[in-house]
């Protein structure tokens, strides 16, 4: 691929246990990492974005938002031009929101033209003004600027379909990512690498955790290491714990799927695994048998050059907690 310009563009990913930033610098022909940061999350957030600021020169960055004040809808328009787009966009989204439209911050993007019956598919996201304002006031606390404000779900895409163009696991196919943090698990499918469904879950890492602190009387941290690199006396026990949250998270994800095949005449074939959740022992395994689908992890800097001077062995270990920081860098990409 080719870009018309040199510059640089930073990735922001405040999580709820962790804050990732990316550094990309765009040269002709690539991309490449400059820089990373991964910091865990602290009572004063502000301190911890201004340490992170000061050490890596940053100033200008492209942030994300999830949860119950975002929302993602497929909706299908007339087909117009994308200037008539945005005038209708308010009027048009306001009938498929579950917001009044005076309080959010509304955008849309043409995904598919050519429809039958003269339509077009528009990816419509929406964010409540109140959670921009919060986010904002964080970043200029730290004495940082937002560029551009992107949600999550769909930073997870860009990063997929950059570093995954032309992989033939899921080309004329429908996969599914799944990005589990450590409170917010990302679904977003993909038919023929085009969104179709984007929803936020509310079981992630987190719940993974409090389950094994529950059934082994250990604290936080202890749980946290734990689960990542059980003994073998440990294994089995750990497996029976975490089964009871996978099948929590199985129902919420085969809900999606139903809904989404009750509306094409495809079926999801592959997930694609991705977050410091996801990293759990033997998680991937159990999403495979309860879901009888194939899972596999991805690599969100499969496509980007790393600059000479960063621990390579270092990112291989962190690589599958970067997917959102790497697609908000993307985005300006």
């Amino acid at each position: 691929m080719k870009f018309k310009k040199q510059y640089v563009s930073i990735g922001l990913d405040i999580g709820t246990s962790a804050i990732k930033c990316i550094k990309l610098k765009c040269t002709k022909d690539k991309v490449e990492m400059q820089d990373f940061a991964l910091e865990p999350v602290q009572s004063n957030l502000a301190e911890v974005l201004k340490n992170i600021r000061e050490t890596k020169g940053l100033q200008g960055v492209n942030i994300g938002v999830s949860g119950p004040s975002t929302v993602i809808r497929y909706i299908s328009f007339p087909k117009m031009s994308e200037v008539e787009l945005k005038r209708a966009l308010k009027f048009e989204a306001q009938k498929h929101l579950p917001f009044a439209v005076e309080e959010i911050n509304l955008d849309g993007y043409i995904l598919q033209e050519g429809l039958p019956d003269n339509k077009m598919l528009v990816l419509v996201a929406a964010v409540k003004k109140d959670l921009i304002a919060q986010r904002l006031k964080l970043i200029e606390e730290a004495g940082l600027k937002a560029n551009i404000i992107d949600i999550d779900s769909l930073a997870l895409v860009n990063a997929f379909s950059f570093n995954y163009p032309e992989d033939q696991a899921f080309k004329n196919k429908v996969v599914a990512l799944l990005n589990i943090g450590s409170g917010m698990t990302n679904l977003c499918i993909l038919e023929n690498a085009i969104p179709r469904l984007s929803r936020d879950i509310h079981i992630a890492g987190n719940n993974f955790t409090q389950k094994v602190i529950d059934t082994m009387a250990i604290d936080f941290k202890s749980a946290e290491e734990l689960k990542l690199n059980p003994d073998n006396e440990k294994l089995a026990q750990l497996t029976a714990a975490f089964e009871a949250v996978v099948n929590n998270l199985v129902g919420e994800i085969r809900i999606s799927f139903d809904y989404y095949e009750s509306q094409s005449a495809s079926s999801v074939a592959k997930i694609f695994l991705s977050g410091g959740g996801s990293r759990s022992v033997g998680l991937k395994e159990m999403l495979e048998k309860f879901l009888g689908i194939e899972v596999e992890h991805w690599d969100p800097l499969k496509q980007i050059n790393i600059a000479s001077g960063i621990d390579t062995q270092k990112i291989k270990t962190l690589f599958s907690q970067l997917a959102v920081a790497v697609g908000l860098a993307l985005r300006s990409i």
